[in-house]
């Protein structure tokens, strides 16, 4: 669908090409780490159905008024990384990742790990409604 000003299309435009890279790089890991990334995308989208999708840094990268994760895959881990995340309750104790930094917070999953999907969801709609407080 374009939109009529030349700004948005080119933004949705852009919007789609990240999509289409978030879906390259899931296809080209082949493996858990793919699986993993791709199920981390569908939760943020159930948690948040406005939620842009962009390619930064070479990465998944979500969106809401503002920068909410990152989606990294390394060789043994799927890290995601919440940009405010030092901000975040985390009563489930979900992060286990950067907790020295004074701003961002990461998840590492690492292969055969369970998902609490009820917890991040919650932690998404939390870093949104931050996000969206400041806007």
């Amino acid at each position: 669908m374009m939109k009529r000003s030349g700004f948005q299309t080119v933004e949705s435009a852009s919007r789609e090409s990240a999509s289409r890279l978030i879906d390259a790089r899931i296809q080209e890991l082949g493996d858990w780490r793919g699986e993993m990334l791709s199920r981390l995308r569908a939760l943020i989208k159930q948690a948040d159905p406005e939620v842009v999708e962009e390619w930064k840094w070479e990465i998944p990268v979500w969106s809401h008024n503002g920068l909410i994760c990152t989606g990294e895959t390394y060789k043994k881990v799927v890290k995601m990384t919440f940009a405010k995340g030092a901000s975040l309750d985390d009563p489930s104790g979900l992060f286990n990742s950067s907790l020295e930094g004074r701003v961002r917070r990461a998840i590492d999953f690492r292969e055969g790990d369970k998902v609490n999907e009820k917890a991040l969801k919650d932690m998404i709609r939390v870093a949104v409604a931050l996000n969206t407080s400041k806007a």
